[in-house]
C-alpha cells in the first residue's frame, strides 16, 4: 500500500527541488545563456513534482497516459506560448488537474486545491519581487504546494435536514420509500 504524502515530506521535497532548481539555473545560464533556460527549468521541476505526485497516489490507472499528456502539453506550450506567465499557468493547471484526478473525489476539494495552486503562484511571485532569489521563489511555491496534503479527499456539503436521513448505501430505497409516502399522502388527501 502506498504511503500518503505528508506536509513534511512535501516541505522536504520543496527544499530539495528549490536547491536543485536554483543551482541548475545558475549553472545552465553560465553554459548556455538565459534564453529558454527558465522555461526548461519550469518544465523539469514540474515534471519532477508530477512524478512525485503519481508515485504517492494510490490510483494505478492512467499514469502512462498522464505523463504522455503532460509531455505533449509541455512541449506544445514550449513551442507556442510566448508569455512566460501563461507558460507557468499552463504547468500549474496540469499539476492541479493531476492532483484533482488522483487525490480528490469531490469538486469542492478540487476547487480548494485550485485556490491553493493560485496562492502558491502568488507566493512565488511575491518571494521573487521581495528578494530576487530564485531559490526563495521556488521554495515559496513548493512549500505552499505541500499544503495540498491538508485538503480532505472529499468535502461534503452538509444539509441540515433532520426529517430525512439518507444512508449513501440505500439512497435508491430511501428515495423510493419517500416517493411512496408522498404518493399515499396525495391519494389520501383526494379521497
Amino acid at each position: 500500500m502506498k504511503k500518503q504524502p505528508t506536509f513534511f515530506e512535501g516541505a522536504g521535497l520543496a527544499l530539495i527541488v528549490s536547491i536543485i532548481g536554483a543551482v541548475a539555473f545558475f549553472g545552465l545560464t553560465l553554459l548556455f545563456g538565459s534564453a529558454g533556460i527558465f522555461r526548461l527549468l519550469i518544465a523539469a521541476l514540474c515534471l519532477v513534482y508530477v512524478i512525485y505526485l503519481l508515485s504517492r497516489s494510490r490510483e494505478r490507472i492512467g499514469r502512462v497516459t498522464v505523463i504522455s499528456a503532460w509531455l505533449v502539453v509541455a512541449g506544445l506550450s514550449w513551442l507556442f506560448v510566448p508569455s512566460l506567465l501563461l507558460y507557468i499557468v499552463i504547468h500549474l493547471g496540469m499539476i492541479w488537474l493531476i492532483r484533482s484526478l488522483y487525490f480528490y473525489s469531490s469538486v469542492l476539494s478540487s476547487l480548494a486545491d485550485l485556490g491553493l495552486t493560485g496562492f502558491s503562484l502568488a507566493a512565488a511571485i511575491w518571494a521573487w519581487s521581495m528578494s530576487q532569489s530564485l531559490f526563495l521563489s521556488f521554495w515559496s511555491f513548493f512549500l505552499v504546494q505541500a499544503l495540498f496534503t491538508l485538503i480532505p479527499k472529499q468535502i461534503k456539503k452538509y444539509q441540515n435536514n433532520s426529517s430525512v436521513s439518507i444512508n449513501t448505501d440505500d439512497q435508491f430505497e430511501n428515495a423510493h420509500r419517500a416517493a411512496e409516502i408522498a404518493l399515499r399522502k396525495l391519494t389520501n388527501s383526494h379521497s
